[in-house]
């Protein structure tokens, strides 16, 4: 326990963690008491950032269907790519809170209904042209479309309208109320481009970024160029950085070892505490939103019997899981996505534990007992995916349950095997707040519903939800919708992990985001080398 933590009071000092963090997970170990009270009064100043040297990286994720398209993101690779190149309305900060990016400033009407966003004066997009409320305007209304297929339809589908008020502002007219507009002009596919910009216009990274595409191999590599005239002050420090898809988590510690690379995700959880003692390398674990899962689809048979879903629910040990696959870096998950960090995660809820017995009630009451259940798993999905495949194979075989766990190339697993197949290893990023996870992932005719789960009850809370400015009501809607969600859903939902990465102990940054990967997936933007 004092290791753990003394490793904390580390991860703080250096900012790869924050205050609300660190104290999330002292108390969490029962350690709140040993904190010393001048650690919480102030902390180290970052070094001054530095301009110079080229940063190079290596992200899982890569696919040669991959595109530069923001709405058809799906993986690290081409999602930190596209933030090199592209900036949103709206960023989120290391806290959780969204803070002006490409919108200098926004207000709402007291019914959430109308939005206005005053955008920044004098931003120029890599081709020189300046932006304007016509390309946001463009942007925003790419995603929804009829035939548009991005994930971030969902979010906009209360959105009646979108029109300009002179050169800088756009407003947002919505059929009904939403709290969260700010957070949902964050979200990584709602990047701001020229106005026309379709089709293959889009593999030239074309954006107000800090850092201009050189090359683009979709599932291989990119190479990008600091923007001399970046608009923000204090960003961007490198001269370029090169990306490389590696889904290898071996080959990406080998070559962060030899110095091929100065950063890497998703960090091989068996030899993690090898990596701690690795000379010139820094580790970091930090618990933000995001989890593992194993999607059912449940218009499909045997998925489309809840009595089959509660069984895999129930055939699972999730703490064997986290000991397992996750090494400790994770907390157990209770089959909804939302985190122990969001604003209403649903602590009350009680636990589901491991049970044998119920699973084996539950199939034998669907009559599937003789059935054998095919799992697709791929390293795509996450490291030690496979292995956690298995790992529940064996879990489910004390309950009579036969799992066949199928392999599968890593190459086209998101467009292959995702949301194709009945049942497949997954992962997902989480989002800021909780309207944003459930819309696009649960939502009835969300693209990305991968259970394909459809439940009245739940849609029409996510609704009365995403309206709701009463802070209370809102967790009590919420609440209902984890429930749900954890009882009646195609999901199971094992574990939370944590966010484990490494990189070489020469950059510099300041306080890390677990809002996603890779600071939120603006390391290029906000790290730096020391000398």
């Amino acid at each position: 326990m004092e290791r753990r933590l003394q490793e904390l009071e580390q991860d703080y000092k250096t900012g790869r963690i924050t205050r609300r963090q660190f104290m999330a997970q002292v108390t969490a170990l029962g350690l709140a008491a040993a904190v010393s009270p001048a650690l919480l009064s102030g902390r180290a100043e970052a070094e001054t950032p530095q301009k110079g040297g080229t940063f190079k990286q290596a992200l899982t994720g890569g696919s040669t269907t991959d595109s530069l398209d923001p709405a058809t993101n799906t993986s690290n690779h081409n999602i930190n790519v596209n933030f090199q190149l592209r900036d949103c309305l709206v960023e989120i900060d290391h806290t959780f809170q969204p803070v002006p990016e490409l919108a200098e400033s926004w207000e709402a009407t007291p019914d959430a209904k109308v939005w206005t966003f005053q955008l920044r004066k004098g931003v120029e997009f890599h081709n020189g042209k300046t932006m304007s409320a016509e390309d946001v305007i463009y942007s925003i209304n790419h995603h929804r479309g009829e035939e548009s297929k991005s994930a971030a339809k969902p979010f906009l589908e209360s959105v009646r309208d979108i029109k300009a008020d002179g050169k800088y502002t756009v407003i947002f007219e919505l059929d009904s109320g939403n709290a969260d507009i700010p957070f949902i002009m964050s979200d990584y596919h709602l990047k701001i481009a020229p106005a026309g910009t379709q089709g293959e216009e889009w593999e030239k990274g074309i954006g107000t970024g800090g850092y201009m595409l050189k090359n683009w191999e979709p599932g291989v590599r990119s190479y990008t160029t600091r923007n001399p005239n970046y608009w923000k002050e204090g960003r961007a420090h490198f001269d370029a950085v090169e990306t490389l898809a590696i889904t290898d988590p071996n080959a990406r510690t080998n070559a962060l070892k030899t110095g091929q690379i100065n950063a890497m995700d998703r960090c091989e959880l068996k030899t993690a505490h090898l990596m701690k003692r690795a000379p010139g390398v820094v580790l970091s674990a930090i618990t933000g939103t995001m989890h593992r899962t194993v999607p059912m689809l449940t218009d499909r048979e045997p998925f489309n019997d809840n009595n089959v879903r509660l069984a895999m629910k129930y055939a699972v040990d999730r703490h064997d899981m986290v000991d397992k696959i996750q090494r400790g870096f994770g907390e157990v998950g209770n089959d909804h996505p939302i985190s122990p960090v969001n604003r209403y995660h649903a602590s009350e809820l009680p636990q589901r534990e491991y049970d044998p017995d119920k699973a084996k009630f539950y199939m034998k009451k669907a009559g599937r007992l003789d059935h054998t259940f095919k799992l697709h798993a791929s390293g795509a999905a996450f490291g030690g995916a496979v292995d956690a495949a298995v790992l529940y194979k064996e879990h489910a075989a004390k309950a009579g349950i036969k799992i066949d766990v199928e392999r599968v190339p890593a190459d086209g697993y998101w467009s292959d095997v995702w949301i194709k197949v009945p049942w497949c290893m997954c992962y997902w990023s989480g989002r800021p707040v909780e309207d944003m996870t459930l819309s696009v992932a649960y939502a009835a005719d969300a693209p990305w519903n991968d259970t394909l789960w459809k439940h009245e009850r739940f849609n029409k809370l996510l609704v009365e939800a995403r309206a709701e400015l009463d802070s209370d009501k809102r967790e009590e809607l919420y609440t209902e919708m984890q429930r749900i969600i954890r009882d009646e859903g195609g999901v199971v939902v094992p574990f939370f992990n944590q966010i484990v990465e490494a990189n070489t102990d020469d950059l510099g940054h300041g306080p890390v985001s677990a809002h996603m990967e890779m600071d939120g997936h603006k390391n290029s933007e906000r790290w730096w080398f020391k000398s």
